[in-house]
């Protein structure tokens, strides 16, 4: 199955609405919404690892896109709007208490097509336990199948910074799964 890249719109009908929505016009603004919703809440939901605050997340999200539109600088939409929801659940995260446990699992997207459900939910674990850094640049990469250097515009980094974030986010994961997959395995 093909992964959804957000970029697949033409580049020209993603300026032409990201300059009409920065006058104020609500048709770009719903039809740049259509475009971005399904990412958006799935980037939320991943990297925050509980539906009600993806939900948060993802409301608060487009409200400061839209009430921000007049800082935006004409360029790459999809980057200003990730940066925008990438600090909205930083500051999530920051709000909540340190050893707070996730217990959230079930997700809109395909995460089950992996055909066996427990390991599923180890990954998922797994992810949740990485340090945020590594499993921001891990999710935009792996679930919202974004280029590196689209992953440097979104968190402002160096295009190599996103390259070794990523790959020591991928070698924790599987530090972190290697044990739980044999205990899944072998019970």
């Amino acid at each position: 199955m093909a992964k959804n890249n957000i970029y697949n719109d033409s580049n020209e009908r993603l300026e032409e609405l990201s300059k009409r929505f920065k006058k104020g016009d609500l048709e770009a603004y719903n039809l740049l919404f259509e475009h971005y919703h399904t990412a958006i809440y799935r980037y939320c939901l991943k990297l925050l690892g509980n539906r009600e605050l993806a939900k948060d997340a993802f409301q608060e999200t487009f409200m400061k896109m839209f009430e921000h539109r007049f800082e935006f600088k004409n360029g790459n939409f999809g980057a200003w709007l990730y940066k925008i929801c990438r600090n909205v659940c930083l500051n999530l995260i920051r709000g909540q208490k340190k050893n707070e446990l996730f217990d959230e699992f079930k997700h809109s997207d395909n995460t089950n097509e992996l055909g066996d459900i427990a390991l599923s939910e180890q990954i998922h674990k797994a992810l949740l336990m990485l340090p945020v850094q590594l499993r921001e640049v891990l999710i935009l990469r792996e679930y919202n199948d974004l280029s590196y250097q689209e992953i440097a515009d979104i968190m402002g980094i160096e295009l190599s910074l996103v390259k070794v974030r990523i790959h020591r986010a991928r070698n924790l994961l599987r530090k972190i799964l290697i044990p739980l997959q044999k205990e899944i395995y072998e019970s």
